[in-house]
């Protein structure tokens, strides 16, 4: 969404003039006028969106709102039934005639078939008796699946509601569907535009994306806001990145329509083969495509039979029908199909200008082990790194893992994997690895590492006790290895700890403090990190007062570093900025926040980013942008809720108690601390005492 309109309410990306048609809409029915217009367009076009904002800008009217239902389209007046209902007690106002024949049709009476005109203006009646009390928008959703009867009576209605302030709004198909609206006022809702479909796939896709990759999911949602939504949602970091899982385990194709299946399988062998080079080319390059065509012995004339069919472009770039259409020729090729393709594109792809696609394909095509491709990945995984690329690294690294014979270098690069799975939010990949690294032998600093990697996993999924033992124990080994790494675990584990707050005892809580602030004291010049840890351990061994000037430093380093610090470290950052007054301090902790934020998206780093969001979404809050820190904390439920992050409520407790919105806020409050309960996070708790009090001030 982008701008806003004279009623407040954020306009729809690429829809400015039909916003700002229902906008007319909702105000002509506030003088005292009526209006009927029917969205049309092609599924997952954002009609259902579109009515939704007419519902949002339009909440002072009395709403009224029903939908087509394909398994009642045979049914007479069930769509009726459904807008109607909730209206029936003004029935009793309506002339005798009319009202026997709404109960007639309705199931409510006797008298035999009823008489349509006598329906059609009893709902007529209706309608303006509703009116009469409060303007009325009835908004009916997936239209061209109304029955007959009910499409009937609502064109008879639409076309005599004058003089009653009414507008009816419908969604419906494309323009050969429901004649029974023809006539009426419509607006087709086209396709996106390339730059706004971009920026619609930037604001779902919350990682670092490859260009070309980008260009290619642009191109062939064509401009369907409902493609470029839904696709990154069913595609982990991990898949996305570089285009790479683009190539690899794709759950999309169960979901292939029928027909497009029928399609794919009526083509020529050769005709396949060819789709298939297409599908596992992640940039849609036709150079390539036809470079690996000509080694797998596939004429040119393959191409006319796909074309013909509609599944596929062949132009300046490489188009399938829609993603859904590329996902089903991939996978339901054999492995052997796709380790040739690869191997084809391997050949074709130069090493020296697309090094990374070059490993990655051989790494498909090859059989386990190969150690010469392994080493190449490993390369690739380190320039994913550098460029901010963690799902392309953890991919790499995977592959990678799989790929070497040698047991300990396995090891490494699994727990390598893992670290990176972790922090793009893939805990359950992460585990997987962990416990294939754990098979093999690993060194001091490894193991470490891994039980610090399975800390930081507990951690995320429960936010209780149980994560600080394995943190703490991990800080230990770490210390005389990596002291760095040691001092960002001892931060973990304190943090943990103070998550877990007053529900659960933690022991060893005071000598883990102890030993993290003679960590920090024995460092040079120490860094943003070390002094956040300094903090909370000097709060948690010498009381509030203690601990205050350390975090005040902690945050004015974070402010002054640049990139704002470790995106890590927005796990622990609410925590400083949350023990004393420097939280009222909103423009500071909003500005860090919104640092973090975008650290964490410039990394991929989902595993980090909810709780960065959540940080920025309470400093937000603290500085009345009560709109702003709700969009915060959609995004971050999100990131979560797709990452296996446990809920971070605490923001969302603040907003509500700040709306003042009593039985909502106090159903979150009672359901947040039974979760927090369950889990353990005793802060949670503290967060729903503090926004209660709120609440009833």
């Amino acid at each position: 969404m982008s701008g806003d309109t004279s009623l407040g309410a954020p306009v729809l990306r690429g829809r400015g003039e039909i916003c700002e048609t229902l906008t007319e809409l909702v105000e002509a029915i506030r003088r005292g006028e009526s209006r009927v217009l029917v969205l049309r367009g092609e599924p997952g076009i954002g009609k259902t969106a579109l009515l939704e904002y007419a519902i949002e800008i339009g909440s002072d009217a009395r709403i009224e709102r029903a939908a087509g239902v394909a398994s009642e389209a045979e049914i007479p007046f069930a769509g009726l039934h459904r807008l109607c209902a909730p209206m029936l007690d003004r029935a009793e106002q309506l002339p005798g005639p009319q009202r026997d024949a709404l109960r007639v049709v309705f199931g409510f009476g006797d008298g035999g078939e009823a008489n349509p005109l006598l329906v059609g203006l009893a709902v007529l009646g209706l309608l303006a008796e509703v009116a009469d009390e409060q303007p009325l928008l009835c908004v009916i959703d997936d239209a061209h699946w109304l029955d007959r009867a009910s499409a009937r009576v609502l064109g008879f209605v639409a076309r005599r509601l004058n003089g009653n302030p009414v507008a009816l709004l419908l969604a419906a198909g494309e323009s050969t569907e429901m004649n029974e609206f023809s006539g009426l006022d419509e607006v087709n809702v086209d396709r996106l535009g390339e730059a706004d479909a971009r920026q619609l796939l930037a604001s779902v896709v919350r990682v670092p994306l490859d260009e070309g990759v980008r260009d290619r999911l642009v191109a062939e949602s064509r401009g369907n806001p409902m493609a470029l939504i839904e696709l990154p949602h069913e595609l982990s970091p991990v898949e996305l990145a570089g285009g790479l899982g683009l190539t690899g385990r794709m759950p999309l194709s169960g979901r292939t329509p029928e027909s497009d299946r029928h399609r794919i399988e009526a083509l020529p062998a050769e005709t396949r083969r060819l789709l298939l080079v297409a599908a596992a080319e992640p940039l849609g390059d036709p150079v390539l495509l036809w470079r690996a065509a000509k080694l797998l012995g596939i004429g040119e004339e393959a191409a006319a039979s796909a074309e013909a069919a509609g599944l596929v472009e062949l132009e300046q770039r490489v188009r399938f029908r829609t993603p859904l259409v590329r996902s089903a020729v991939y996978n339901d090729a054999s492995p052997g199909e796709r380790h040739g393709v690869h191997q084809a594109l391997a050949e074709v792809t130069d090493p020296q200008i697309d090094p990374d696609r070059h490993a990655w394909h051989r790494a498909q095509a090859a059989s386990p082990p190969d150690e010469d491709v392994a080493d190449d990945l490993v390369l690739s995984a380190g320039r994913a790194r550098d460029r901010g690329g963690l799902g392309a690294a953890a991919a790499f690294l995977e592959r990678a893992a799989t790929l070497t014979r040698d047991p300990q270098l396995r090891a490494r690069r699994a727990l390598a994997a893992a670290e990176a799975m972790h922090a793009t939010g893939a805990h359950g990949p992460a585990l997987e690895l962990l416990a294939a690294a754990e098979m093999r032998s690993l060194d001091e600093l490894q193991r470490a590492r891994l039980e610090r990697l399975r800390g930081l996993i507990v951690f995320d999924r429960r936010r209780g006790a149980d994560a600080f033992p394995l943190l703490h124990r991990a800080a230990r080994r770490l210390a005389p290895l990596d002291p760095r790494l040691s001092r960002a675990t001892y931060l973990a584990a304190l943090g943990a700890a103070a998550y877990a707050g007053r529900l659960r005892e933690v022991d060893g809580l005071a000598a883990a403090a102890e030993e993290a602030r003679n960590g920090v004291s024995g460092t040079a010049g120490g860094c943003a990190v070390d002094s956040l840890l300094e903090g909370l351990a000097a709060r948690i061994t010498e009381g509030h007062a203690a601990g205050t000037p350390e975090l005040r430093r902690a945050l004015s380093a974070f402010d002054g570093e640049s990139g704002a610090g470790p995106a890590g470290a927005a796990r622990f950052l609410m925590l400083a900025c949350g023990g004393g007054d420097f939280l009222w301090d909103g423009e500071v902790c909003e500005a860090l926040a919104r640092r973090q934020v975008q650290r964490a998206r410039d990394e991929g780093a989902l595993s980090v980013l909810p709780f960065a969001l959540t940080f920025q979404a309470a400093a937000l809050i603290m500085q009345g942008e009560l709109g702003a820190a709700a969009a915060r904390i959609e995004e971050a439920d999100a990131i979560a809720a797709s990452s296996g992050i446990a809920p971070l409520p605490h923001a969302s407790l603040l907003l509500a108690a700040w709306r003042g919105r009593g039985e909502d806020a106090e159903r979150l409050f009672e359901d947040s601390a039974v979760d927090a309960a369950e889990r353990g996070e005793g802060l949670l708790i503290t967060v729903v005492d503090y926004a209660t009090a709120v609440l009833n001030n």
